[in-house]
């Protein structure tokens, strides 16, 4: 039993520290991106901000998912790792749309939250899900 109550007791930990990883996640894209993020995409229904939303929820929750994974033996280290890293990933995700947005035309921000679908929310994904894949790789 006390095993149960020791993994509830993680999880719960775990789980709280990945649901503040996450809301920064949408603070950050918040900023980068010009409007309200929430009015973006709950009530114009803007799917590139959406794709753009859900592609660093993802990336955070695998940087959060392998964090936990290769330091679930020792718990305080864990927390702290699925931290740093956590934070590491949503620092180089914003990194990574400053360098694009200087090597392509426009405002990135803007463009991404355009009404009509644009493929550059799908670059701006995809730097999203690499930049996670890559911090991922490097927990170990």
């Amino acid at each position: 039993m006390n095993d149960i109550l020791d993994g509830l007791g993680r999880a719960t930990a775990y789980g709280a520290l990945g649901v503040v990883l996450l809301i920064l996640g949408i603070f950050l894209i918040d900023a980068l991106t010009p409007g309200k993020l929430g009015q973006q995409i709950w009530q114009q229904r803007n799917r590139n901000a959406a794709v753009l939303l859900s592609s660093a929820l993802l990336g955070i929750g695998g940087i959060v998912f392998t964090s936990i994974w290769t330091t679930y033996d020792d718990f305080g280290k864990g927390l702290v790792s699925t931290a740093v890293f956590g934070l590491l990933g949503l620092v180089m995700m914003a990194v990574a749309f400053l360098v694009v947005d200087l090597v392509t035309p426009g405002k990135l921000g803007a463009t991404l939250v355009e009404p009509e679908p644009h493929p550059a929310v799908w670059v701006t994904a995809s730097c999203n899900l690499a930049v996670a894949a890559i911090v991922s790789a490097s927990i170990a």
